[in-house]
């Protein structure tokens, strides 16, 4: 059976710092089949941004995101979508989105692009557990 794909936004990596919230076991008590999960590789240099220019309470959360991000794709847990353009996190997102790809952010505008290609959202509800939109 093949796996569905869960691409997983830079901004989504700053919930287990701000919110506390496991976003790992939380997606994995929303899937009802086998997934393999996503990151686009720019979201690395996002993150670095945000740890550099970020408000003070995202520098700490991206640290954390970026850890935890590191650490999944040492346990082979998370794959990186690599991309050598010019585009942005968001673009290479809403490209890779269709009805079988779930995409979890808190982007209201990402979201709103990914609804029109029929792809699947999950978010944080509540700042306290996830859903699909």
């Amino acid at each position: 059976m093949l796996k569905q794909k869960v691409i997983i936004d830079t901004n989504f990596l700053l919930i287990p710092g701000i919110f506390k919230v496991d976003i790992f076991t939380e997606i994995k008590r929303l899937m009802n089949a086998p997934y393999k999960l996503f990151l686009i590789n720019k979201s690395f240099e996002e993150l670095n941004k945000i740890i550099v220019l970020g408000k003070i309470k995202d520098r700490e959360a991206a640290k954390l995101g970026l850890i935890l991000a590191k650490n999944l794709i040492k346990q082979k847990s998370l794959k990186t979508i690599g991309c050598s353009s010019k585009k942005s996190v968001d673009d290479i997102i809403v490209e890779k989105t269709n009805k079988k790809v779930f995409v979890a952010t808190m982007d209201k505008e990402l979201k709103h692009r990914i609804k029109k290609k029929d792809g699947k959202i999950i978010t944080l509800k509540q700042k306290k557990y996830l859903i699909v939109e």
